[in-house]
């Protein structure tokens, strides 16, 4: 199923994994720099279900940055996010300050090895799945793993948060 990789020479998420003993799987595809749906192109080019490629966005929440994990296929619903934040609203962080907070670009936010350690909260519909498939740090490269060594990674909770 899933192997240790090993992290030498990869992006912060693959590094903090392989340091942190998780396994996971890396995958690579060409990415198109014309492509707007970063998540959906990489469903699209490994051939997966959008359902269990998950995207990751950062919204703030009373003024806190909140890293939300959500399905490519669906949308982050930022109400439900502030209830799970603990916050009264939450919305869309600023794109520049997101990639500022974790290190990466858009389009290639890992929910892993972000340098700012930020709370984190994943759809409950990862749960529904053996392995999911978020970005590994960079446009064009997803990383597969079990759902519950993602929540371990980034601390997370689980919450209906997509829609």
């Amino acid at each position: 199923m899933v192997k240790k990789h090993d992290g030498a020479g990869g992006t912060p998420a693959t590094v903090a994994l392989t340091h942190a003993g998780i396994r996971f799987t890396p995958h690579a595809y060409d990415h198109d720099p014309s492509a707007t749906g970063y998540g959906l192109e990489a469903a699209a080019k490994l051939g997966l279900d959008p359902a269990r490629v998950f995207k990751t966005l950062l919204a703030d929440a009373d003024g806190t940055l909140v890293v939300a994990v959500v399905p490519v296929a669906g949308q982050l619903d930022l109400k439900a996010l502030a209830h799970a934040a603990g916050a009264k609203k939450a919305v869309m962080a600023d794109p520049k300050l997101a990639e500022r907070k974790t290190g990466y670009v858009l389009g290639g936010i890992s929910p892993v090895g972000q340098k700012t350690r930020l709370a984190t909260v994943v759809d409950e519909t990862a749960l529904l799945y053996d392995t999911v498939f978020v970005s590994g740090g960079r446009r064009g490269f997803d990383i597969e793993l079990a759902p519950a060594d993602l929540l371990a990674a980034t601390d997370a909770l689980t919450a209906p948060i997509a829609r």
